[in-house]
């Protein structure tokens, strides 16, 4: 009778370590998700700020597409970084480089949006 109570015991504290190391993961998964998203609204609202520079006007659509590939490189930085910890997180049995690839074409998405945005919405040419 006493075994069984200590193999009871046992099993509920291995449950209990397991659903508190389940509980970790969802919390770092959504800490992560977080993280992302904040990032990429960074990046975003800079980018948003570079299109509405009064200097973009008479720019042709290649050198604001060069001026939008060096802008705000902080926050690009921060987003690839927290969107790699994010994908790294979700799918910890994909490769590392693989992460990084989706990251990078995510801000270069980022940067195309913008770009396409500055073209779509240019002033006509007098």
């Amino acid at each position: 009778m006493r075994m069984l109570t200590v193999g009871a015991t046992l099993v509920m504290m291995t449950s209990a370590a397991m659903m508190t190391s389940v509980m970790a993961d969802d919390d770092d998964a959504r800490s992560a998700q977080k993280l992302a998203q904040q990032g990429r609204d960074d990046y975003w609202h800079c980018l948003a700020r570079e299109y509405s520079r009064d200097s973009n006007q008479g720019m042709t659509d290649q050198d604001f597409g060069r001026s939008v590939a060096g802008a705000c490189p902080s926050e690009r930085q921060y987003y690839r970084v927290a969107l790699l910890g994010y994908l790294t997180t979700q799918y910890p049995n994909i490769d590392a480089g693989a992460h990084l690839a989706t990251a990078n074409r995510a801000v270069e998405s980022a940067q195309k949006d913008i770009v396409s945005a500055f073209v779509k919405h240019r002033p006509p040419a007098k």
